[in-house]
């Protein structure tokens, strides 16, 4: 096995695709992600995993259970399973960020280049690893 090993930085910054998986692991899915100004992931609920974000650039907010805190480039965050959660960009320059799942939740090698054409898709992880 190989793992993943890049500059998520790098990687993060240069992404324009609302979402992008880059490595599906049997435990653990990393995922780019791209808010527009004005754009949110939208509220969501994991029962069964918890989830990091690290924010690379812009500035936004993240929800959590009903309380909204301020994020910006350099900051990590962690919801656990079971809280209600949501990610705006309350900038007026992309919020760049990645995502770590734990389990993976999207299919592996997905990329969906806007919001709506994630809201569109009806995908989740079925189980395939990148390797």
């Amino acid at each position: 096995m190989q793992g993943f090993v890049a500059d998520i930085e790098k990687l993060t910054v240069e992404n324009t695709d609302f979402r992008r998986v880059l490595y599906t692991g049997k435990y653990l899915q990393l995922v780019l992600m791209t808010l527009q100004p004005g754009e949110e992931i939208g509220a969501e609920v994991h029962e069964d995993h918890d989830q990091f974000f690290r924010v690379e650039s812009g500035s936004g907010e993240v929800r959590i259970d009903g309380k909204a805190t301020p994020i910006k480039d350099d900051d990590a965050v962690i919801v656990p399973a079971g809280a209600r959660h949501n990610v705006v960009n309350t900038g007026d320059k992309p919020l760049a960020l990645y995502t770590l799942y734990g389990p993976p939740e999207h299919r592996e090698g997905v990329v969906h280049k806007t919001k709506a054409e994630a809201d569109a898709a009806d995908e989740h992880f079925d189980g395939k690893t990148t390797e």
